[in-house]
């Protein structure tokens, strides 16, 4: 099943930010596969580094969350980014929703890094600031359906089963995983508390952001 698209016929604006973020992680995403496990350990969250000097690593609680393990996990984050971040951006305005989708991230690494706080393997990834954005589709558009392309043929399905697909492929498959955490705190594995932690960040918040008395309608 993979997505391909929403109605966008009710959004207003043009979703800029959505495009400067999906840009902005291409490009830090190259800037990793020529730096290498240099770049990678200097600007990816390392929960054990992290708690040995908190105020001299913040910055990878930012830079983290543009940064990928490959190509499949670059390319699924973004593809969803796309089809579910312009409609939210397109609720909040441009700057609430930059201000929502990195608070989202940075929720879901201090949710994980609240099970790993001693872990040395480096977390990467966006896919925990795009739950949030999940979180708040639901919750702004719970009426939504979601063209996806299934065996040959497209279908439209409700948001809550193309996300909940997603959110499935995260967590049992590791494909677009934003941390490597498993049994122990040196294997590599999904960081499942960071999704959970992204989501309810972005349900949570929307709540907040998305103001008094504003009905939700279908995207």
């Amino acid at each position: 099943m993979f997505p391909l698209g929403d109605d966008n016929s009710s959004r207003r604006t043009m979703p800029v930010v959505t495009v400067v973020l999906i840009a902005l992680n291409v490009l830090v995403f190259f800037l990793e596969l020529n730096g290498g496990d240099r770049f990678i350990r200097e600007w990816a969250f390392i929960p054990a580094r992290f708690t040995a000097n908190p105020s001299g690593d913040a910055h990878t609680l930012i830079s983290a969350m543009f940064m990928h393990g490959g190509w499949l996990h670059l390319g699924g984050n973004m593809l969803y980014l796309w089809i579910f971040g312009d409609n939210v951006e397109d609720r909040f305005g441009p700057i609430k929703f930059l201000i929502f989708y990195l608070v989202c991230g940075i929720a879901a690494s201090f949710a994980q890094y609240a099970f790993t706080p001693n872990s040395n393997i480096p977390n990467v990834g966006a896919s925990g600031a795009i739950a949030g954005v999940l979180g708040a589709y639901l919750l702004l558009f719970p009426h939504a359906r979601v063209r996806v392309l299934v065996a040959n043929q497209v279908v439209a399905l409700p948001a809550l089963v193309v996300l909940g697909m997603w959110i499935a492929l995260q967590v049992f498959s590791g494909v677009g995983s934003i941390a490597t955490t498993a049994q122990t705190e040196e294997t590599g594995g999904v960081a499942y508390m960071a999704h959970v932690g992204g989501f309810a960040a972005g349900f949570l918040l929307c709540l907040l952001l998305r103001g008094r008395g504003e009905s939700s309608t279908s995207a």
